[in-house]
């Protein structure tokens, strides 16, 4: 037989400490410890370790569990690896499992306990929702542990799918009351920088309850102890042949590599390339035992002997044989459950590798007739699979369709997703014909609901849109109008160019009246929502209520729930009396597990809370909107993010900006989704201080995708560029994000005045510096702005606390422009109260940040006003949120506006010299020192002591306030 040393060598330490973060043997017992990923090269004894660690969980009295991700590339089945965890589970616990799915019959939606105990069909749209599946198996995990502490391991996570990735996601984020504890292996140096797995492992590094213990190579002393533990093995005669330094030097410390060097001492030559040296070891098999294991690398990493006697074509007696022969040479390994699978992985791709492509294709062909024919089971991932491969593309079609319909029922959108769209790839490649196009509709539309539960709306909208475009000129109406109806649902998912009001008629004029009932109740509900969007609520109440009656009838509880939220919903107007059926239409939704339109329920009853000026409340609403995607398992799916993105504008507004930013610390994130996210990031980081004006601009291109992320990266644009005093660039970023906002907003919306304010507020950072000359035409574009920031007539809506805080802000800023600027001159009174209204506004609308700059300002004009006792108090607050913000540009700006000397009256000191109001002139006109020098022949030293002196009697902070209060007091024309 092959050598494998009998002891674990060289890893007493590491299994020591593995232990000992699962809380084996330190009194843990009762409560586990904590979860480990367990990191390590192909090869360097991951595999071994935690049989080790395995054998001592069970001798310490705890349940292991042990579950195999496989490389099935993207013919991955859902949750594969739980899959083999809960037959465990079934076989031991079979009333556990039963109570469980009693109280979460979800849990019938995975194979081994729906063959165990019966499962019922559910209905697709529902199944997608995975959050369900995952809090079954997380009660099943406790309720075992009730029994018994429990050890799930679960090995080679480098390949596990989608949806096992988001289930130990949810697995390791959610505390368990009783002692499990989860271990997952992985190859560390097989996370190249685009692996799926690269960023969840980040992410799961960052939780309190996960370690990472990454198992590191053998020294050469180890090498060389398991060296001659190995050629000890009676098999391995006196060790010829056997040069013991060289496989030190050649194995690396990888305990795979000298374990493979030893076997093929005996070789003639011993070639480096590892692929050829493992192949070495079928040199060793005779021509039946390498048939075999031939006949097993096609299958993948395991096989079942049920699948491999009917592939193999070989009698038993013969199969046997080979079998024997490839486990005694650990080629095959054997398992519990009647599979053999190869003791490295990297042994099963170098055999299959080496086939000739004949002989695969001839061998996938095999394996498509033993699972078509009955002689064997499998599931419907794997005949797909291998169809493909074998050049079957109709049975490749059906088993794709099959398999994706599977993984959505088993609430794993990601796999369906790929399951679909390789088979919509199958059948785009074909002449088409009307069963075909008709088959690719129907593919379309469930990949699409695959892709928006999965978070990637964007990408479903694009696939449905190009199949409708696609379709011939006398395509039926039902197949435009099943894609259109997915093309306005994705287009929900994000507000840009797209016209869905045309799209909602088109497809309703397309629906023929003999359309099956499913489809026009979906139609009609997405028609609905577009209707109350455009504020024709009589259309979308009679549209609404008949989507709702077909839905009922028809059993589509969760249509049903989605059409509920849709009626209830303010949309636009007044908000009060919506707010109550909205917690209707919520928890309808949550009684019957619809967990998509209950996200959006919450999410529309947060905007009618805030629409109400309950802030507070709509906070709460956010945030429970948002942890529930997160929960649930799907935080990027639509709704779920928009409350994320919700919940962050609440943090930032009332101050709590590291609570925020940890928002936009989001791994994972589909890269449709990100952009948003990041102009919220940039927005924070400007205002601690932070030059981020390139990355914003950077953004631009992403508008098109969702027009609000135009809505915060503009204003650090525009903040930049006033800093740099370029009013060009703010008025040019300006008029880009209101041109971008108003396509998908309308012609005038709300946020208008927010960016007119922050637009005139720029201009006026880059004033005081400009020449004299240049200000009337900087004027005429502030006179734009803020015209454009005011309310147009007939605005009928009325202004919330925010709308209220920034019409204020508004006129505030252009008054202040006038006053910089020594144009149309405001009186002192009118500019101080319009700073008083300023602040009031946002005292009661807290917005923290804005409050501590309108006090700033309004500190500034009392203070140019001579009234310095009445601006300290303003500028102390405004200091005091600064500090706990960490807006260093605030405290920055106040530092310079506190370091000038303060004049309580005016006196005889307070009278400037000729020079002095000769200079004051210039430096109103925008002169610099060196300028004023050249023109007054004098230096620019001296020019600098009359600054001084100019500054000391005027009592002002600065230049510009120099030459404000120069203008007030009638000094400076």
């Amino acid at each position: 037989m092959a050598q494998s040393a009998e002891r674990l060598v060289g890893r007493d330490a590491d299994l020591e400490t593995l232990a000992g973060l699962v809380g084996l043997g330190s009194g843990l017992l009762a409560t586990g410890g904590r979860h480990v990923l367990l990191a390590g090269d192909a090869g360097v004894g991951k595999t071994r370790i935690l049989h080790e660690l395995r054998g001592r969980a069970a001798a310490d009295g705890r349940q292991t569990l042990v579950g195999h991700c496989l490389d099935f590339g993207d013919s991955a089945e859902a949750y594969l690896p739980f899959t083999e965890i809960l037959d465990s589970i079934t076989t031991a616990l079979p009333d556990v499992v039963a109570g469980v799915a009693d109280v979460h019959p979800a849990l019938l939606r995975m194979a081994p306990v729906a063959r165990a105990l019966g499962g019922t069909d559910p209905e697709l749209q529902e199944a997608l929702d995975r959050g369900n599946l995952f809090a079954a198996i997380h009660a099943l995990l406790e309720r075992a542990a009730e029994k018994a502490p429990v050890l799930v391991v679960v090995e080679d996570t480098h390949w596990a799918d989608q949806s096992t990735r988001d289930l130990l996601t949810f697995l390791f984020t959610r505390p368990f009351d009783g002692p499990v504890t989860l271990v997952a292996s992985y190859r560390a140096d097989d996370l190249h920088r685009r692996h799926p797995l690269r960023r969840q492992l980040a992410e799961w590094t960052r939780l309190p309850s996960v370690e990472r213990f990454h198992l590191g190579r053998l020294s050469d002393d180890d090498v060389r102890l398991l060296v001659a533990e190995l050629a000890a093995d009676p098999d391995a005669g006196d060790g010829a042949g056997l040069d013991a330094e060289s496989i030190v030097r050649r194995a690396d410390g990888n305990a795979f590599f000298v374990e493979e060097l030893v076997q093929a001492a005996g070789a003639d030559e011993l070639p480096w390339d590892l692929a050829d040296l493992l192949l070495i070891r079928l040199d060793q098999l005779d021509a039946t035992a390498r048939e075999v294991v031939d006949t097993a690398s096609a299958a993948g990493r395991d096989v079942s002997d049920e699948l491999l006697e009917a592939v193999a074509g070989l009698d038993r007696a013969t199969l046997d044989a080979g079998l024997r022969q490839a486990i005694e040479r650990a080629i095959l390994v054997p398992r519990d459950d009647g599979y053999y699978v190869f003791r490295h992985a990297l042994l099963g791709e170098a055999v299959y590798d080496d086939l000739l492509p004949g002989e695969r294709v001839r061998l996938h062909q095999r394996y498509v007739e033993a699972l078509s024919s009955g002689l064997a089971t499998g599931n419907a991932a794997g005949l797909a699979r291998h169809a493909r491969l074998a050049g079957d593309h109709e049975t490749a079609l059906r088993a794709g369709i099959a398999a994706g319909d599977e993984a959505a029922a088993a609430g794993g959108p990601d796999e369906a997703s790929q399951h679909y769209q390789q088979a919509i790839a199958l059948l785009a490649g074909r002449a088409a014909s009307e069963e075909d196009t008709q088959r690719l509709v129907e593919l379309v539309v469930k990949a699409s609901d695959a892709m928006v539960a999965a978070g990637h709306a964007d990408r479903a909208g694009k696939l449905a849109r190009e199949q409708r475009e696609s379709l011939p000129a006398d395509a039926p109406g039902l197949w435009r109008a099943q894609l259109l109806t997915v093309e306005i649902e994705t287009s929900f998912a994000y507000v840009n160019d797209v016209r869905v009001g045309e799209l909602a008629e088109a497809a309703m004029a397309a629906l023929p009246d003999d359309a099956p009932p499913k489809v026009r109740a979906r139609l009609l509900a997405a028609y609905a929502r577009e209707l109350m969007i455009a504020r024709r609520y009589d259309d979308a109440e009679a549209a609404g209520q008949e989507a709702l009656a077909l839905a009922e009838e028809l059993g589509r509880s969760g249509l049903a729930a989605e059409v509920a939220v849709t009626l209830a919903a303010s949309w636009g107007r007044p908000p009060q009396p919506w707010i109550e059926p909205l917690r209707t239409a919520v928890e309808r939704a949550a009684r019957v597990g619809a967990l998509h339109p209950e996200l959006r329920g919450r999410l529309q009853l947060g905007f009618a809370l805030d629409a109400a000026d309950r802030l507070d409340e709509a906070g709460e609403t956010y945030r429970s909107a948002f942890e529930l995607g997160v929960e649930r398992g799907v935080p990027w799916a639509p709704y779920a993010f928009d409350a994320r993105i919700a919940w962050f504008d609440y943090l930032h507004t009332t101050g709590r900006w590291d609570e925020a930013l940890a928002l936009t610390d989001a791994h994972g994130i589909p890269p449709a989704l990100w952009p948003w996210l990041e102009s919220k990031r940039l927005k924070i980081e400007q205002a601690r201080g932070a030059d981020v004006a390139a990355e914003a601009r950077r953004l631009r291109p992403t508008w098109k995708q969702e027009v609000a992320t135009a809505r915060d990266s503009v204003l650090v644009e525009m903040k930049a560029a006033g800093a740099r005093g370029d009013v060009a660039a703010v008025v040019e970023a300006y008029d880009a994000g209101v041109g971008a906002l108003g396509t998908g907003w309308g012609e005038w919306f709300g946020a208008n005045a927010r960016l007119s304010a922050i637009a005139v507020g720029a201009v006026c950072a880059a004033l005081p510096a400009m020449p004299v000359g240049e200000r009337p035409q900087v004027m005429t574009h502030v006179e734009r702005l803020l015209e454009e920031g005011t309310r147009p007539p007939g605005w009928d809506q009325p202004w919330g606390l925010e709308g209220q805080a920034w019409s204020a802000r508004v006129l505030a800023e252009g008054l202040r422009a006038r006053w910089l600027a020594g144009i149309s001159v405001p009186d002192q009174t009118e500019l101080v109260e319009a700073w008083r209204v300023t602040v009031a506004a946002f005292e009661v609308f807290p917005d923290v940040h804005e409050l501590a700059w309108s006090r700033v300002r309004l500190a500034e004009i009392l203070r140019a006003g001579g009234d310095a006792a009445a601006a300290r108090p303003l500028a102390e607050k405004a200091r005091e949120a600064a500090k706990r913000l960490g807006a260093r540009p605030i405290l920055d700006h106040l530092h310079a506006l506190g370091t000038a000397p303060q004049r309580s009256s005016a006196g005889p000191s307070d009278q400037l010299t000729a020079r002095e109001s000769e200079i004051l002139a210039l430096v109103a006109a925008g002169r610099s020192n060196g300028e004023i020098g050249k023109q007054l022949f004098i230096s620019t030293k001296t020019v600098s002591v009359h600054v001084s002196n100019i500054l000391a009697k005027l009592g002002a902070s600065g230049r510009t306030e120099a030459a404000a209060i120069g203008r007030r007091r009638g000094l400076v024309e």
